[in-house]
């Protein structure tokens, strides 16, 4: 079986939204190249998942649905692709650049001897190659980098990609047998802990984010009620974090979470490279400082230059008015 592979990720029996972005994307690759598109699921009764895999269009599903794929466990999931991939010969792999789909693509890379494209936020197939572009240098600027021969693996980075539709197709999954028995995986999963917000900040479409200028704990009051208006995700500097102002969940940035919603509202944040390099291909930013000269202005679309916490509630009046 040559051809578009796309790894599936799920949980609680959904796909997650990252993994629709990737069929999505995988879909258009696999028109290009003439070759079939094939979901890999993995879990623990996941045959709905298996049928929404289809829906969203892929071809066929391949995966393991066993008490050992529960959790999503890497050193489960690994051996079972690499075993696949070995056996069928796919031309391409997608999956979403989730922390999961990053540790799989490196797994994967590293036992088949394969390149790995990270990080894409626009591909495309020029005479049989994946081509993505991706940003480097902390974002300042965009290159594209592809696969020279052999298997292509490529991670796409969330929200750059819009999600696969539902488009009514049924299938039979075809489902193989685990690799690894459960006394020969070291990490057992006991149980999932939310933390952060009401809204992840990876799904999120819209974040309100903090940074020094907020002052304290408190400081971040306001900006949660402006998320709270606008259906946000509560963002963070990595300063505020460190001062322990925050958790670290909501931590935007290179050392932080790297995110692409379609709206960034900054405030208080003076726009460090390292901050921009979390944020900066948020579709609309908009910054709020009391520092004309603050870096983020550079970076933003709409800027106010004023104090934080008498715009901020102004926002969060005003958006009231309009969104009720």
């Amino acid at each position: 079986m040559s051809g578009v592979w796309v790894f599936v990720e799920n949980r609680d029996g959904a796909i997650n939204m990252i993994s629709r972005e990737a069929i999505g994307a995988a879909r258009l690759v696999a028109n290009d190249l003439g070759k079939p598109l094939t979901g890999l699921v993995f879990g623990q009764s996941v045959a709905g998942v298996a049928a929404e895999a289809f829906s969203l269009g892929v071809d066929a599903v391949v995966g393991t649905d066993d008490a050992t794929m529960a959790g999503g466990r890497l050193e489960a999931i690994g051996p079972v692709m690499v075993k696949l991939a070995q056996e069928r010969q796919p031309d391409v792999i997608i999956l979403g650049a989730s922390t999961r789909g990053r540790d799989l693509a490196a797994w994967l890379g590293a036992d088949l001897e394969a390149g790995i494209v990270a990080e894409a936020i626009e591909i495309k197939v020029d005479d049989s190659t994946v081509k993505a572009v991706r940003p480097v240098y902390t974002g300042k600027l965009l290159c594209q980098t592809f696969v020279k021969g052999g298997l292509q693996i490529v991670t796409l980075r969330s929200r750059a990609f819009a999600q696969a539709a539902p488009t009514g197709k049924t299938g039979t999954p075809e489902w193989v047998p685990a690799v690894v028995g459960e006394d020969a995986i070291p990490t057992k999963v006991v149980g999932f802990e939310g933390k952060g917000g009401k809204v992840s900040l990876g799904d999120a479409s819209k974040i309100v984010s903090g940074g020094r200028g907020v002052g304290g704990p408190e400081g971040f009051e306001p900006l949660r009620d402006l998320a709270g208006v606008l259906g946000a995700a509560l963002g963070a500097s990595r300063a505020t974090v460190d001062a322990g102002w925050i958790p670290y969940e909501h931590q935007v940035g290179q050392t932080g979470k790297t995110v692409s919603p379609d709206l960034y509202i900054a405030c208080g944040i003076s726009g460090a490279i390292q901050h921009q390099a979390g944020m900066r291909s948020s579709k609309i930013i908009v910054a709020v400082n009391k520092d004309p000269e603050a870096p983020i202005f550079k970076l933003a679309q709409y800027g106010i230059v004023g104090d934080l916490f008498a715009v901020v509630p102004a926002l969060t009046n005003e958006f009231k008015k309009r969104l009720n």
